[in-house]
């Protein structure tokens, strides 16, 4: 038996009560209504928002492109459904600012009608470019909830010579299932995917880990993986947060991600599951990144079920079709409990990072009394990272965060294992939240001064050299007068 303690390749982590009977062994409902209004953002994926294509009143399919990636690292956006666009406007962010941002309205027609799409014989016969660029195009990112886009990942594993593509099936936060039932039904789509990317990113092996509390799943996706001997299915230990890519590589590989490096360094590159079915339907199918498979559980779901929705279906007629008791809701999150966002109201779209959306009750909520610390260093001793989480939130308590920098703040992935295990109810993680956010918006703050800073002292040297050329244009005027005066004066004198 594994010592999970011992264990070199396992630092830190937590054994968080699962709650995923809930949804675990029911398949995926694929009786959802489909909505009268979607709300799709045009900014679902890091780097840059996709830029519309379409106008106000234009009659879409699903499938269509609705706005294009801008730059590199950014994804463009399609309709999730056939029917008519009937806004371009700012629209409440799934994020628990809610503020918000640019979000395409389409009021559907009921027909949900595809676009034709564009069908290869022969996926391996494309080239590995053709790949990526297909899978670009398809508006595909992490489905784990990073929001890369895949692309991009497949073009730097051709580059960094990637030996192993780790598939993550981990899903190791409490709740969540959809990748569990997705492992259990689409198993061969999956594997499907899983080649297309090894062939995307000239790739020769690929490991594809699943935590032993999936027993179905990894039984499904071990046979389905059996005629590709390049491909192999892991179990690897349950504990929270396994999914996390460094403590994934570590585990599975030996090999340790240096700080401040991406993994394609080391030539391990990882994706989730849900990515790699979405590569099999957009290479296979023809068919862009429209829906996904959704968790939708807590004390407070009379229905809890894993479903198939559109993008941007609001979370208020999932909550219907789930029929959650709002009386007994304390509190929304989008994700998993241990970090995923809480969200102030149920008006807010689904998006592609959307991998449960979870309506706890009170009793289901840690107890928000804080009291002193006691120094037990058990915050420590299950940081993932290795960091001091007591000492980094002592310094940004006192606005020290520089301090926070050093000990490791950027290296924190807000995992809450530290507040998970803290018996003081110490919001640890929300400290961690609170001042990555601050050293970013200072970074930022700063970036602009010396922008700023730049834009003046361009000035002032424009300025300076305006004024040196006026006035060796005024210097060469009078000496060009006096240079006349004279000749003048000297044909008088002849005269």
């Amino acid at each position: 038996m594994l010592n999970l303690f011992g264990s070199k390749r396992i630092r830190g982590g937590v054994h968080a009560e699962e709650h995923k009977s809930l949804t675990s062994a029911q398949a995926i409902a694929t009786d959802f209504p489909l909505p009268k209004r979607l709300y799709i953002p045009v900014q679902q994926h890091v780097g840059k928002p996709a830029e519309p294509v379409i106008k106000v009143g234009e009659q879409v399919l699903k499938g269509q492109l609705l706005a294009h990636s801008q730059g590199m690292v950014s994804a463009p956006v399609h309709a999730p459904s056939s029917g008519i666009i009937i806004d371009v406007n700012e629209y409440p962010a799934p994020h628990p600012s809610a503020l918000p941002i640019r979000t395409i309205v389409l009021e559907t027609d009921g027909n949900d009608k595809w676009l034709e799409p564009i069908l290869v014989a022969d996926p391996f016969t494309l080239s590995p470019e053709d790949i990526s660029l297909r899978v670009g195009a398809a508006g595909i990112v992490g489905m784990g909830g990073a929001t890369f886009p895949t692309a991009v990942k497949l073009n730097m594993g051709r580059e960094n010579k990637i030996h192993t593509l780790l598939i993550n099936g981990a899903e190791c936060e409490p709740y969540l299932t959809c990748d569990d039932r997705l492992m259990q039904e689409r198993a061969e789509q999956i594997i499907d995917g899983v080649r297309i990317m090894l062939h995307g990113m000239e790739a020769g092996d690929a490991i594809v880990a699943i935590e032993d509390n999936k027993p179905e799943a990894f039984t499904a996706m071990l046979t389905a993986a059996l005629p590709y001997p390049f491909i192999s299915v892991r179990q690897i230990p349950t504990r929270y947060p396994m999914g996390w890519d460094r403590q994934l590589i570590r585990y599975i590989t030996g090999l340790e991600v240096p700080v401040g490096s991406r993994s394609s360094e080391i030539g391990v590159t990882i994706h989730n599951v849900g990515t790699a079915y979405a590569v099999h339907k957009a290479i296979r199918h023809g068919q862009a990144l429209v829906s996904r498979i959704v968790t939708v559980s807590g004390g407070a779901v009379i229905k809890p079920v894993n479903v198939e929705v559109p993008l941007g279906t609001l979370i208020s007629d999932l909550f219907n079709f789930c029929h959650v008791r709002p009386d007994i809701t304390a509190r929304i999150i989008m994700g998993g409990p241990m970090m995923g966002d809480s969200l102030p109201h149920i008006n807010l779209p689904v998006v592609k990072a959307t991998s449960g959306i979870l309506a706890l009750t009170q009793s289901e909520l840690k107890s928000a009394d804080e009291q002193p610390c006691i120094r037990c260093a058990r915050c420590v001793s299950v940081c993932p990272a290795g960091l001091l989480p007591l000492d980094m939130a002592n310094n940004i308590r006192n606005n020290q965060l520089d301090a926070a920098v050093d000990l490791g703040l950027k290296d924190c992935i807000s995992c809450g294992t530290c507040s998970y295990v803290c018996p003081s109810n110490i919001p640890l993680v929300h400290y961690f939240k609170y001042a990555s956010g601050e050293v970013m918006a200072r970074q930022q703050a700063q970036h602009k001064s010396e922008q700023t800073k730049r834009l003046m002292d361009d000035r002032n040297a424009r300025m300076e050299r305006i004024a040196r050329q006026q006035q060796e244009e005024e210097a060469a005027r009078l000496a060009a007068k006096a240079e006349r005066e004279r000749k003048k004066a000297e044909q008088e004198e002849a005269a």
